[in-house]
């Protein structure tokens, strides 16, 4: 397959933001695309060159290599290229310019292929060692040199990082069911097989090569992070109790950092909420698996706590976090040890368990995990009564605990991968009139500071997400909270994530002075839920012309690293959230809203 046919679909997917057109155009890309490169164009479309997880090395070329590259390329001054950048603000349109008038001809030029593109940034992103810029710029000015102006805004802004087309994972989805089955409704099959994988790139192939039986097949695999079932959120125990029908399994949720342990005989793999590959920031919890996991292969998940290693008390979620990173990991694994808790269990020796209730599950854990003092099964409560639930929640928080998660003990009771699902539901400290209870945010916009503020952000533009419509949906602006230090890192930290125009994924009525692909998350507080005419979470569910916003909302402090833009605070939970609200709010108040 040409690199041309894959840029013109890029092209035209760049000029809209509505989803179904975004379909239409991936399906006939999909029908163009042989089998053989189906996994590269799924890839290159999400602007990577391996899943996540892998571990491979990843595309990261800085703009002064790639500008290096493109003046080569173009037989133009770097300081034109720069020039060029400038005035573009975009290394892609850069390059398309300085192609476009390059006074150098390659001899005997040829036609990129998608496996020519492919293959050079796999070569490119595996450079290594002494000399290793030199060659990433070569490799990159030959690929330039073979490249169409337009071919090389598409190639610099994938090795820069830049290629931003706007694509959720969801909707690549879609499109592959659609090209390949005929029919949207089978986007639910490649979705579980996705969800059971995190590889989009083999769900594709698989599909291509097998069809739908074979994608009806796929099972867990010790290695390929599962991604995560997450819990939905209701304001009271009687209320969780009944919407589990009548009997639940209450379990301690702790304030630490969500695992997914893939124990493969002697080798141990850890992946984060995120799919990261995270095993090398903590060898003490590799140590612990080996040790008292007692079975050849395994899939568990549990929650990583910093504790104190005198008083063995649990640290909060922050100081655990100070064990990300790539050096000093002895240093940190002594000065903040942690404790495993596990409360699930999906995979052993061969079985998925994916698809067992959840009373089976429970079992299973038990049976493979020879508990300790740092390596043990989260506590847990099986009731029907809502006295009980309340007094587990209160011991929960005594114990330093964020609350429970209230799970279904019923036959339908599976881990629904990469779900939100009302299986799983959290109780918090508090979801009633007054929001004591955070959310999880994804920064999509900024609106400059003045003052003291000149130079940095006065404001950041915050959105929650809409699984069902793929997108990031406004709710507030936060200003408050921030640290001097964190205003003074904030341009550096979003810089990566800058844009010249709104994501096609943000839902947004609010014009930002800056925009930003959404992949930053924050933890943010506010007094409460409020109707908002400027606001698109919600927009016409509540009143008409109307959204959600958070009231006087404020930075909390936590920078929620451990989790994806997509796992951020649904929609249908802020939803959920200003429903109970009302519930505490007497009529004459209700009618004043």
């Amino acid at each position: 397959m040409l690199y041309s046919t894959l840029v013109d679909s890029y092209k035209k997917l760049e000029s809209t933001t509505k989803r179904l057109e975004m379909t239409d155009i991936l399906v006939e890309l999909m029908k163009k695309t042989t089998p053989s490169d189906l996994e590269k164009v799924i890839y290159l479309t999400q602007g990577k060159m391996h899943p996540d997880w892998t571990g491979e090395p990843e595309l990261g070329i800085a703009e002064r290599t790639a500008t290096e590259a493109i003046a080569r390329a173009a037989g133009i001054n770097k300081k034109d290229i720069e020039a060029l950048l400038a005035e573009t603000g975009d290394i892609g349109h850069a390059a398309e310019k300085a192609m476009s008038s390059k006074r150098l001809k390659s001899l005997g030029e040829r036609r990129l292929s998608v496996a020519d593109v492919y293959e050079a940034f796999d070569k490119i992103a595996k450079e290594s060692g002494k000399g290793s810029n030199e060659r990433k710029i070569e490799r990159l000015t030959s690929l330039i040199a073979d490249a169409s102006p337009l071919e090389a805004r598409y190639i610099l802004r994938t090795v820069t990082g830049a290629l931003r087309l706007g694509v959720g994972d969801m909707t690549i989805l879609d499109a592959l069911a659609i090209a390949y089955t005929d029919s949207a409704e089978n986007r639910d099959i490649l979705e579980r097989a996705y969800n059971l994988t995190s590889d989009l790139g083999f769900v594709a192939r698989r599909l291509a090569e097998s069809g739908l039986k074979g994608i009806e097949n796929v099972k867990a695999v010790v290695g390929k992070p599962i991604r995560m079932m997450l819990a939905q959120r209701l304001s009271n125990p009687e209320e969780i109790i009944d919407k589990l029908g009548g009997k639940c399994s209450a379990e301690f949720k702790l304030d630490g950092e969500r695992f997914q342990i893939h124990k493969k005989g002697e080798d141990v793999k850890i992946f984060s909420r995120r799919l990261e590959n995270i095993t090398h920031m903590y060898p003490d919890a590799v140590e612990l698996s080996l040790n008292y996991l007692k079975v050849t292969d395994a899939i568990v998940e549990g929650e990583a706590v910093a504790t104190d290693p005198d008083t063995n008390e649990m640290r909060p979620f922050q100081t655990l976090m100070q064990r990300r990173r790539k050096y000093g990991i002895n240093e940190m694994m002594e000065k903040f040890p942690v404790t495993v808790f596990l409360f699930e269990c999906l995979y052993i020796d061969g079985e998925d368990l994916t698809l067992s209730p959840y009373s089976t599950r429970r079992q299973r854990l038990k049976e493979i995990v020879a508990e300790t003092d740092r390596f043990k099964i989260v506590r847990a409560l099986e009731t029907s009564k809502t006295l009980e639930l309340e007094k587990f929640f209160e011991e929960a928080i005594t114990e330093g605990c964020e609350g429970l998660v209230v799970k279904s003990t019923g036959e339908d009771s599976i881990y629904r991968a990469g779900a939100r699902s009302w299986l799983w539901v959290k109780l918090k400290r508090s979801y009633q009139s007054k929001m004591v209870e955070p959310i999880d945010l994804v920064v999509v916009g900024a609106f400059h500071g003045r003052g003291k503020r000149a130079g940095s952000y006065g404001a950041l533009l915050m959105a929650a997400f809409d699984p069902d419509e793929d997108v990031f949906k406004t709710v507030c602006k936060v200003g408050s909270g921030f640290t001097d230090e964190d205003l003074d890192k904030l341009p550096k930290m979003l810089e990566p994530y800058k844009r010249r125009d709104r994501h096609p994924r943000v839902n947004a009525l609010l014009e930002a002075d800056i925009w930003f692909s959404p992949s930053i998350v924050i933890e943010v507080l506010g007094d409460e839920i409020t109707l908002s005419p400027v606001h698109t979470t919600a927009f016409n569910v509540i009143r008409e012309n109307s959204g959600l916003a958070v009231r006087f909302p404020r930075f909390t402090g936590k920078w929620r690293v451990d989790k994806s833009p997509e796992d951020s605070t649904q929609v249908g939970e802020i939803i959920d959230m200003y429903k109970a609200q009302l519930k505490t709010i007497p009529k004459e108040g209700i009618e004043g809203l």
